[in-house]
């Protein structure tokens, strides 16, 4: 049935049927040719697969994209990131990464940020002399940020296809954004410096004081989303929401830019924009769940265990596949269907997932960026109004670029991993803890493990308090002592006998201290 399904995938790739269209097709027709009877599971599992919470968050985040592109807070993002890094020879270009990262902060799509972006600066280059094709290649490249800087719609799926923690991979993502986009940067200066453009990106920029007042509102919204997430304020999914009605009350009552009759068209645009993500989700949940019983899973995890011997050859081979992949297959359908496939075989090879998920994402994302597919390419022309082809002739230097970053970053974890690391260290409590007499003291408390040997890192590896912050976001699994089968029971034990009483009762008896912790859930945990 595996290689039916791969052939009708292919085929209907070959006829530029939709991304969706062809995994769902291929994988009803596997069952309709090889087990009719079970067809009847194809839309309760297409249904399942986007019966998660933490997919709520992205049409919000989508919405809230959009309306920050309406309501001027996109406007006066360029105007704030303009006076800083505008006034030095390829200033302007420099402006056009610097305003996707911070746009990408909130929107969490790299679409939108070419959109909201790119209408602004997209035509700015082009005033000061700038070539259109080489506009539209940097915007295009410079709003891959959006989906690698958190929060994104691509780790959102990748943990929830995984089984990772969303707050994690937004941790993880922080350090790789800032990479790539300072090295953009850099290199669209120096560019610029041999080409001799830019020479006058300077003119026209506001005082760095004044821009900042007008974005102090739009400034505010990163901090506010982001702060509220590693603060263990609200979920991912919901500072999706708090995204969306923050956007709303800067534009219709702050700017005052966005009227109430605006509003519907930037709802419909949403909505269209959600079903292709969620349509595209609900057929790779059905393909995804027909190869893992077909046990194609488990025979690549033991080709490339076998093939690859070691996690450098793993990590480069991977790689080179993602990014082929990624030049063919929808970001979003191959995190949904590779993800759950690829991640227990990095695990073997003593790979974080969490460092595995933004290797992944970072990869994909250089298939917006690649033709024949590239969604950021489509949507850079559509702003500069050229053909697909003129954009690549300066595209080569870009992607070139961002694979230099994605080397460093497979290969440096403690890029991906260091804040996450840092901000969930404790330091281990060394007291002893009160037995019983007879027992032996514990010398404080014991780290759960996790599969594979290692131990867990963060509060959950030291109490069973509520973990703050990423680790109690909706894709995480239970997490400290509570989640073990282990507890000892409530209250007197159901025996008929009575207990034994004196001195030999002291080894039964139950251990004082954390070793008899409430078995109940951590108070404040967000499930």
């Amino acid at each position: 049935m595996s290689s039916t399904l791969l052939f009708t995938m292919l085929l209907c790739f070959a006829f530029s049927i939709s991304i969706a269209v062809s995994i769902g097709s291929s994988a009803i027709l596997g069952l309709a040719l090889f087990d009719p009877s079970r067809l009847i599971i194809a839309p309760k599992e297409m249904f399942t697969a986007i019966d998660k919470f933490p997919l709520a968050a992205i049409p919000f985040f989508i919405l809230a994209g959009n309306l920050m592109e309406a309501s001027g807070i996109s406007r006066r993002l360029v105007e704030f990131a303009k006076s800083l890094v505008g006034g030095v020879q390829g200033g302007l270009p420099m402006t056009t990464v610097l305003t996707c990262m911070i746009f990408a902060a909130v929107s969490g799509s790299s679409v939108a940020t070419t959109f909201a972006i790119g209408a602004i600066l997209i035509p700015a280059l082009i005033r000061h002399g700038y070539p259109t094709s080489y506009a539209a290649a940097l915007q295009a490249t410079s709003a891959e940020l959006g989906v690698v800087i958190p929060p994104s719609i691509p780790m959102i799926l990748f943990g929830v296809a995984a089984e990772v923690s969303i707050g994690d991979l937004f941790l993880a993502g922080i350090g790789p954004g800032i990479l790539i986009g300072v090295t953009l940067m850099l290199f669209v200066h120096v560019y610029c410096r041999i080409k001799g453009w830019g020479k006058q990106d300077g003119d026209g920029r506001l005082p760095v004081l004044r821009a900042t007042m007008d974005a102090g509102w739009a400034l505010l919204m990163p901090f506010i989303i982001l702060g509220g997430i590693y603060g263990g304020v609200f979920t991912p999914t919901e500072a999706s929401v708090v995204a969306v009605f923050y956007a709303l009350l800067v534009g219709l009552v702050i700017h005052r830019e966005l009227g109430l009759r605006d509003l519907l068209p930037i709802l419909k645009k949403s909505v269209l924009s959600s079903a292709v993500i969620m349509f595209i989700i609900a057929n790779a949940g059905l393909f995804a769940l027909i190869i893992t019983r077909e046990g194609v899973p488990e025979a690549i995890g033991r080709w490339l265990a076998h093939a690859l011997d070691s996690p450098a050859w793993f990590l480069l081979g991977i790689n080179a596949a993602l990014f082929v992949i990624g030049m063919f297959i929808e970001t979003s359908a191959a995190i949904i269907v590779l993800a759950p496939i690829l991640v227990p075989v990095a695990v073997h090879f003593g790979i974080d997932p969490v460092h595995f998920g933004i290797i992944m994402v970072v990869n994909l994302a250089l298939g917006m960026i690649t033709p024949p597919f590239g969604v950021n390419l489509f949507a850079a022309c559509t702003v500069a109004q050229i053909p697909l082809e003129r954009i690549v002739t300066h595209l080569g230097p870009f992607v070139l670029v961002v694979l230099g970053c994605l080397a460093v970053i497979a290969y440096v974890p403690p890029l991906s991993l260091g804040i996450r690391d840092a901000i969930r260290a404790a330091p281990a409590e060394v007291a002893p803890v009160v037995a019983p007499s007879g027992a032996p003291a514990q010398a404080g408390r014991s780290s759960p493990v996790l599969p594979g040997g290692a131990p867990a890192i963060g509060p959950a590896a030291t109490d069973a308090s509520a973990p703050i912050g990423p680790a109690a976001t909706d894709a995480s699994p239970p997490i400290g002592p509570a989640a073990t089968d282990s507890s000892p029971p409530i209250g007197p034990a159901p025996t008929n006998a009575a207990p034994p009483t004196g001195p030999a009762a002291t080894d039964a008896s139950p251990p004082i201290g954390p070793a008899a912790t409430d078995p109940s859930p951590p108070a404040g945990a967000r499930q």
